[in-house]
């Protein structure tokens, strides 16, 4: 019996009733080997995001704030766990425990190092309480800390991959039990610290898992019917695309579509695994199939990134922007792990479009200025139309002052703001 691959996100575990959803989902799958890749609960990220980011700038508000996830998490157990003793309240409080103690060891000298023993937190606590929840149901299963399967550099916050030594150990992977409880998103240093793998990274782990299992297939459990040629938040008219090529997928993915992580498709590609993307509210729809069918989209699709900043970077000297040039400014971003969204060069300037992160944008224009000079634009929005005609762009551009815009044969960007 092949292997299949379910990924639930943070909404579809945010609360007691979801996490009671992943069980209905799961009994539609009876006698099958599944991996059940899990997301920290809700918006638990963002909080553990906020408590490191206070403890490195003592803003005083980190005892607060923990205990604000403690309560979510414990909110979450006693309206699963209706006996107060049962085991997971101590399990979860120990973790909870330990995270105090690492959160006052702290240092902004490690910043992503810190952030990423930090954050992890989030999917640990979260397999931990949906694990107990399907034993107590009677859906036995395995629990499975990733950080012994899936190892990588230390590039943290943006761990890559030892695909060889993670391949090698994937033969963890082989329980008793037929369903495999893990966290999405972790991997782990070679001297045994966690790394993660960016944000939204849980994907990426199921489809680290299904190329190292040569799965059947990956499910992603979203509370979105499938794949849609927009986001439901910008657009009021948004329709599903009930198939996609690996191709377009990897596109959408890379120019920002949040609803599958960018390194998600190329291991499934390799392999011809299909990805689908179905609703859990829904699990008997059909849903989206990525595949190796190739086919071009019935629809134009739109993607949405906001908090953009614009970079024009040109010699001090004002000569010529040469490869020289290009090389010292790659080698810059790629030192500060800042990726480029869009990119447009002249004679005298580049210019460059990416997320305007504060951890990471202050140090690099300060690097940049060295050697260059660098102006920027802040509070800006990144359009990007794959399928383009001239309406798509007029309609996205009423209301808007365009800073740049690039064009290729399927796909157009522009970098905009509110006029």
């Amino acid at each position: 019996m092949k292997l299949k691959v379910f990924k639930f996100g943070g909404a579809s575990v945010k609360d007691a009733g979801s996490v009671k959803n992943v069980v209905s989902v799961l009994k539609q799958f009876p006698n099958q080997k599944i991996v059940v890749v899990v997301s920290a609960m809700g918006k638990t990220t963002n909080a553990l995001e906020k408590l490191t980011d206070d403890f490195v700038l003592k803003n005083g508000n980190a005892k607060t704030i923990l205990e604000e996830i403690k309560k979510y998490h414990f909110d979450i157990i006693g309206n699963l766990f209706s006996n107060s003793t049962h085991p997971i309240y101590s399990e979860v409080k120990n973790i909870f425990s330990d995270l105090e103690i690492k959160t006052n060891k702290l240092s902004s000298d490690s910043y992503n190092k810190e952030y990423d023993q930090i954050v992890s937190q989030g999917e640990i606590v979260a397999t931990k309480i949906v694990r107990a929840y399907l034993n107590e149901v009677g859906i036995k299963n395995n629990w499975l800390d990733i950080r012994e399967v899936i190892k990588t550099d230390s590039t943290f916050r943006e761990g890559k991959v030892n695909w060889e030594l993670t391949e090698k150990l994937v033969g963890i992977l082989n329980p008793n039990q037929q369903i495999t409880i893990t966290q999405g998103f972790l991997g782990c240093t070679p001297d045994n610290f966690t790394t993660t793998l960016g944000r939204e990274g849980s994907d990426y782990t199921a489809s680290i898992l299904a190329y190292c299992t040569n799965a059947e297939s990956v499910t992603i459990w979203k509370d979105v019917p499938g794949v849609m040629n927009a986001d439901p938040k910008w657009f009021d008219e948004t329709k599903l695309i009930d198939q996609m090529s690996y191709q377009d997928a990897i596109e959408l993915a890379y120019y920002g579509a949040t609803v599958i992580h960018p390194k998600t498709i190329k291991p499934l590609q390799n392999k011809r695994i299909p990805l689908y993307v179905k609703s859990f509210l829904q699990p008997e729809k059909k849903g989206t199939v990525i595949n190796d069918q190739h086919s071009q989209l019935p629809i134009p699709c739109f993607i949405f990134k906001v908090n953009q900043i614009l970079l024009s970077i040109s010699p001090k000297d004002f000569s010529f922007i040469v490869e020289e040039n290009f090389s010292d400014i790659f080698k810059t971003f790629a030192e500060h792990q800042v990726k480029i969204n869009v990119m447009q060069n002249s004679a005298i300037s580049f210019s460059v479009c990416t997320d305007n992160d504060e951890h990471k944008i202050p140090e690099l224009i300060k690097t940049l200025q060295k050697n260059f000079r660098v102006l920027y634009n802040e509070n800006l929005e990144l359009i990007t139309i794959r399928y383009y005609n001239q309406p798509t762009i007029d309609r996205v551009c009423i209301g808007k002052k365009i800073f740049l815009e690039h064009k290729s044969r399927y796909t157009v960007q522009l970098v905009v703001k509110n006029v």
